[in-house]
């Protein structure tokens, strides 16, 4: 039996990377699939490509009347919701002017990344409690980020954000527990997954930008979408149904140890 099977799942972010593989496997264990993004075109030709099982919606997670908009569209279509995957999220280099590093640091930078990556979490969880209270069990699952566990020097906004992602997850895990609400909610701290979250980050030499990081993963190479998409499926399914508020690390191993002080800009 498909390990999703009448599951329904809103996934954000799922017009690329993660947030697609997360909604490719998750369509091929059995569930029907929301996938939500701002790219309208992206993201309705992954949903058309997956099938009948999936259904596309706009959804810019820094705006809370839209997170109200499509929990109700979902409530209505479908009755409950089992799985939430808080994917969408941004390092902030393109999307900002900066600097991000904390001596100089442009605060409306910091805002729109903590917007993006912070507050939607928090909204996310908070309407998805809402709605999915009424399922028989259901699963959120949180993107964070090695960068929630160490510190960036060059990316202040992101590690600050992906840390609050950490911790905010651990807090809805024991609301629900306290609550008995049969919803678990966990984190996933992906570390050198090779997505176009990059591009901004690896420059025009792309193949050389990959050669360095590989050469500090101890696994020895970067990491695919894919893998990302499995350990999500496991905190998805019932298989996991023991497990809340824990953070796993897809990372190739850099966060098992220690490297020497970071290099500077």
């Amino acid at each position: 039996m498909p390990r999703l099977e009448n599951k329904i799942a809103l996934i954000t972010g799922a017009a690329k990377g993660i947030g697609q593989a997360c909604a490719e496997l998750f369509a091929q264990e059995g569930a029907t699939i929301i996938l939500t993004d701002i790219d309208d075109q992206l993201g309705q030709q992954v949903s058309d490509a997956i099938g009948d099982n999936s259904h596309y919606q706009h959804l810019d997670v820094e705006q809370e009347d839209q997170w109200q908009q499509v929990m109700a569209s979902v409530e209505q279509q479908f009755g409950h919701l089992d799985i939430l995957v808080n994917n969408a999220g941004i390092i902030g280099f393109d999307e900002t002017s900066g600097p991000h590093n904390p001596e100089y640091l442009d605060m409306n930078s910091w805002r729109k990344v903590q917007a993006v990556n912070s507050d939607s979490i928090a909204m996310g969880c908070k309407h998805g409690i809402q709605l999915m209270k009424h399922s028989t069990a259901a699963s959120i699952i949180n993107m964070s980020s090695r960068s929630g566990i160490v510190g960036i020097p060059a990316a202040a906004p992101y590690a600050a954000s992906k840390a609050a992602t950490r911790n905010h997850t651990k807090s809805v895990a024991l609301y629900c527990a306290q609550q008995s609400y049969p919803i678990r909610c966990n984190s996933i701290h992906p570390g050198a997954i090779l997505t176009p979250l990059w591009d901004a980050m690896l420059g025009e030499n792309k193949e050389e930008g990959i050669k360095g990081i590989a050469a500090g993963i101890p696994i020895g190479h970067m990491g695919e979408a894919i893998d990302v998409a499995y350990a999500a499926l496991f905190l998805a399914s019932d298989e996991s149904k023991y497990i809340t508020g824990i953070e796993l690390n897809v990372d190739g191993g850099i966060l098992a140890g220690s490297s020497a002080a970071p290099g500077k800009d």
